[in-house]
């Protein structure tokens, strides 16, 4: 099974190729052990990657998931920002678009984000929280800049209330792709989701 890996393309071709075999070894320890247990001597030898290297680009496991997290981030704000250049006929519409994404980008990328749900922060794992901030970020921005809000509810709270709740649903279907089919549930957040006429689009 292939491990897709995050990886910034403005780098040197060395260092991407070092932080991507760090960044594969921690995910390959994941699937084994929790992130508590991993030492960074054991990142090290998955990845052939003496610790000298290793210290060269990260103080610390820590800095290596922070890492990984940013770039998978920065990757899936790229990939959201696509559905920008799709006619809509409305919020809604673009909403789902959204959706029908992120449920596209997590199939390509599952064995990444099955293994990330598992790491948890606070109350969420570390998973919904990127996917969450990467989403949220792109609705808040699109619906400034093509809808009039004919509501008194400020844009950043419709965005997290819709948000919160696909992202959810999302998150739960990365960690047991056996319990839910991505068809159904788009077809479900589609009934869930109003026209949202209060929100229209700027012609």
């Amino acid at each position: 099974m292939n491990m897709v890996i995050f990886m910034k393309k403005k780098e040197d071709l060395r260092i991407r190729k070092t932080k991507a075999n760090l960044y594969k070894g921690l995910l390959e320890l994941m699937k084994e052990k929790s992130f508590e247990d991993i030492k960074v001597i054991d990142i090290c030898n998955i990845s052939l990657i003496n610790r000298s290297t290793f210290y060269d680009h990260f103080n610390d496991k820590f800095e290596l998931l922070t890492s990984l997290m940013d770039e998978a981030k920065e990757e899936l704000i790229d990939h959201l920002n696509k559905s920008k250049s799709v006619e809509v006929n409305s919020i809604k519409e673009y909403f789902m678009l959204i959706v029908k994404d992120l449920f596209a980008y997590i199939n390509k990328n599952i064995d990444v984000y099955s293994i990330l749900s598992i790491v948890k922060k606070n109350n969420n794992s570390i998973a919904h929280d990127m996917m969450f901030s990467a989403a949220n970020a792109a609705v808040i921005e699109e619906l400034r800049e093509h809808a009039i809000n004919h509501s008194n509810i400020p844009i950043e709270t419709i965005s997290l209330f819709y948000v919160s709740g696909a992202i959810s649903v999302i998150t739960n279907y990365s960690t047991d792709l056996n319990k839910f089919n991505e068809e159904k549930l788009l077809e479900e957040l589609n009934k869930l989701v109003p026209d949202l006429d209060y929100l229209e689009l700027k012609k």
